[in-house]
Formats: C-alpha cells, structure tokens, sequence
C-alpha cells in the first residue's frame, strides 16, 4: 500500500507569519494536532505541532491571567515556532517506510509530497485506522491466531481449508514468529461458527492454534 491511499489528502495549513492564537484556533476548528507552514509560493517551510504551541506558551506555574495568555500567544508567529527541517515523504512511497521512518525519527506526522507540492500529511491516526482495516476490525468474524510452520505452501493450504468449509478470509495478517522456523498468523474468517474454524485449523499440518474468538 501507498502513502498516497491513506493520506489525508489536501491537508489544511498555515502561513509562517500567523500568530500562534491563529493556529491554535484553527486546529481547534478543524480538530487536528498537526499544520504544515507553506510561504506565500506555496513552499513548504516547516510544521508545527500543538506540542510546540504548548512549548511556547507560559508554564502551568505562570502568574498571567488568560487575558495575557492569550495576548501573548497573539503577538507570537509560527515561524518563531515551528519546526524548521521538516521530514517528508512522498506520495509513492509504502506506507510501511513511512511507518518505519516516523518509528525512527520519534514523530507522528509526515507531510507528503509530489516533487517540491505538497499533497498531503500522513499521521499516526491514519496509520492506527489502516491498523485496524488490515485486521478487519471492523468487520463480523471469528478472529483466529495460529503459528504456522515456515514452509511454502502453508498460507494456501490454510485458505483452501476455510473456502472448501464455506469460509470466507476477510482478514490475513502474518508476521515473525518466536523463532525462524515460525510465522505467527491472524486470520478473521466470515461464513463460519468459532467451533468450526477451530475443527479445520486443528486438522491442518503444521499450524497450531493459540487463540480464537468472535
């Protein structure tokens, strides 16, 4: 999968010379925790974080009322703010390497881009969404978890076993196992009962099962 399918297109931004009440207004209006900075060509110049705009404004110890607060933050701009070398992906990358960088660099947001565009932002919330369709949490099933034996033809004689019984995989995830000879596989299966897709995984060779529930 793309970072171009799980981006939130045409993201909302900002200009580097708003104020910081400005952006934090706006993020309130459009509940969202990120905003890229793009100049008056439309170039993007950095990003700012309500973990900045908190940054920025007056301790929780502070002697000002929100009156003050509030002027001050006006009188602020995100280019005093924002993060200056901002990280970036492009629209053609796989989500997993965006994954993999935001794991990487501790961040929970990427803006994307097509060439010197930007296209769209890709954030945590957005990858815990595709967590759950990947996983078919949102549909009706039984979810099984097997280990499996690390040998070619595993993955189709498992799904060859549900289809004749009348299942119907919505689901298949698989990863490492606890040791290379394993692979540990999650599978949501609709059309059949939770003691009937446990009967077929126990009867398939080389596949144990370590949970299983609707």
């Amino acid at each position: 999968m793309l970072v171009s399918q799980v981006m939130t297109k045409n993201p909302v931004y900002i200009d580097p010379d708003s104020s910081l009440i400005e952006t934090q207004s706006l993020m309130d209006k459009e509940k969202i925790k990120y905003l890229p900075v793009l100049d008056k060509n439309n170039t993007l110049v950095g990003i700012i974080t309500r973990e900045d705009l908190a940054k920025a404004g007056p301790s929780g110890a502070t002697t000002l009322d929100m009156y003050e607060i509030s002027y001050l933050l006006s009188q602020m701009k995100v280019s005093e703010v924002m993060i200056n070398k901002v990280i970036t992906v492009d629209e053609n990358e796989t989500i997993e390497e965006a994954a993999r960088i935001m794991a990487d660099k501790g961040i929970d947001s990427l803006p994307v881009m097509n060439c010197s565009v930007l296209v769209g932002i890709v954030t945590d919330t957005d990858l815990f969404n595709l967590y759950q369709n990947i996983f078919g949490e949102r549909h009706k099933g039984v979810r099984v978890i097997i280990t499996v034996d690390e040998k070619p033809g595993q993955i189709a004689a498992i799904a060859t076993a549900i289809s004749e019984r009348g299942g119907n995989i919505v689901s298949f995830v698989s990863c490492e196992g606890e040791d290379v000879a394993h692979r540990r596989d999650t599978i949501k299966v609709k059309g059949l009962t939770k003691d009937e897709l446990e009967m077929i995984i126990k009867r398939i060779p080389g596949v144990v099962l370590d949970d299983i529930r609707e």
